[in-house]
């Protein structure tokens, strides 16, 4: 069965979740269609029921921790604070938790669900609210558990905060992940963008203009993948949806969001871009993303010395720095198996794999400048590009991926990179042309070379 261009054969619920989540709007099934003679052989029925796996389980950090007496439109009642991993993700009444309690039961009519904490018509007690209050935190504990209960619509949005918003402000506070492993933790509007959160946490952190270029606000997908959050997202959504991470108490992270080698030179000179380039790549090594291979042990070394500056130049010699490579997915040019894409500056790889993401011999890169253009396929959850190879006719390739916006996005970064790189080169030629005599007089860089230039998603030769 494949969901969204993708095999979901042997795949785990989460997993499932995960690749409509990526999807955002868009949903794509195939469907398998039957025979007669089988389908006739099949019960029918005016109803289906369906069948939930309830045995999926999973650790979940939730809690009530406290509970706040509020005054709203002359009436007065409590709301209990739900925190997921130490934030706080709404507050909610205790009839709300019944609608939630006899929604989830409908839903779910077959799974033995946990009481809720006895309604009383009379005023509580401090004492008696406590214990209503630690009663509806086991009861969430329990329920969110089961994975498919857990990650049901249901739940999802009674854990966002509701437009009746008891606390009298919209205000929320995300924790983001530093790549030195620290923390920070930013207050912004609940409803606040990737690039309203990010300028926030640009301002926190003490980033400059330059520095703030070069790095960006991802989601941990998983241990082992990141992808850069699009700047019209609510990363307060995330944490909602998001129930467990790689980095603990956060599914939001600050990375580097740079594909260049001379532009990451530039930053050199900052000591805060400096700090986190080298603790990225620190963990970049130690997931096995960069292969340091024989220069393993004197880049060793240079960390523990703590030489930044010197360890960031060797390993920039290494395999896979500043390459973003995405999970195995579906090809159109490979009729079985997969492929793991590459991003780098110096190409676009296509490694091919079995359907379980086992490499196997055959890759092939494809260089910038034979890029002809790219586009998004959003029905069918596809990245596309023509390229073309000496004097044979361009040829389209689709990879079908949860990710083709990330992919696409970083098909802009490099090629703005490589603007910027060209750009340079060009001052720098015409520095040295003013400096020669009129007989000694050299044509700019771009005359000198057949190159390219980025227009709007399009490689024009020059």
């Amino acid at each position: 069965m494949d969901g969204n261009g993708v095999s979901v054969e042997g795949a785990t619920h989460k997993q499932v979740v995960d690749l409509i989540r990526a999807g955002e709007k868009e949903l794509v099934l195939a469907v398998l269609s039957v025979p007669a003679q089988e389908a006739d052989g099949l019960e029918g029925g005016d109803e289906v029921q369906i069948t939930y796996d309830y045995s999926d389980k999973q650790a979940v950090p939730i809690s009530i921790p406290t509970y706040k007496h509020v005054e709203q439109h002359s009436e007065r009642f409590v709301v209990y604070n739900v925190y997921m991993s130490g934030r706080q993700l709404c507050s909610k009444r205790y009839r709300e938790f019944a609608i939630l309690h006899q929604n989830l039961k409908r839903e779910f009519s077959n799974f033995n669900f946990p009481k809720l904490p006895g309604k009383w018509p009379f005023s509580l007690s401090e004492q008696q609210l406590d214990a209503r209050r630690r009663g509806l935190e086991e009861y969430l504990e329990r329920v969110c558990s089961v994975r498919v209960v857990g990650e049901s619509d249901i739940m999802q949005e009674f854990l966002s905060e509701s437009d009746e918003n008891y606390n009298g402000v919209t205000d929320v506070e995300l924790r983001i992940a530093l790549p030195d492993k620290t923390t920070i933790s930013v207050r912004v509007r609940k409803n606040s963008t990737t690039d309203q959160v990010y300028q926030a946490l640009v301002m926190k952190v003490g980033m400059d203009s330059i520095m703030a270029s070069y790095f960006a606000l991802f989601e941990v997908i998983n241990h082992s993948f990141v992808r850069k959050l699009v700047p019209n997202e609510f990363p307060h959504k995330l944490y909602v949806q998001n129930y467990t991470s790689a980095v603990p108490g956060t599914c939001l992270a600050l990375r580097k969001w740079l594909f260049s080698f001379q532009e990451e030179e530039l930053l050199r000179d900052n000591p805060l871009a400096l700090h986190y380039c080298f603790h990225q790549a620190l963990e970049d090594v130690k997931k096995g993303f960069i292969k340091t291979e024989d220069k393993s042990y004197q880049l060793q070394k240079l960390a523990e010395q703590r030489k930044m500056a010197t360890y960031l130049s060797l390993l920039r010699t290494c395999k896979g720095y500043n390459e973003v490579a995405f999970p195995h997915c579906s090809c159109d040019s490979r009729r079985k198996g997969h492929v793991i894409t590459a991003i780098s500056i110096h190409h676009f790889k296509l490694h091919a794999c079995t359907e379980d993401g086992t490499l196997e011999n055959q890759v092939i890169a494809f260089e910038w400048a034979e890029m002809q253009r790219w586009d998004t396929d959003e029905e069918g959850m596809a990245f596309c590009f023509e390229y073309a190879r000496g004097e044979k006719k361009p040829r389209w390739v689709k990879i079908f991926t949860p990710y083709f916006n990330y992919m696409h996005e970083c098909f802009e970064r490099v090629f703005c990179e490589l603007k910027w790189r060209k750009q340079v080169e060009e001052e720098t030629s015409d520095k040295d042309n003013k400096n020669c005599s009129n007989n000694e007089y050299l044509p700019p860089l771009e005359t000198q070379q057949k190159g390219w230039r980025h227009l709007g998603g399009e490689i024009a030769t020059s």
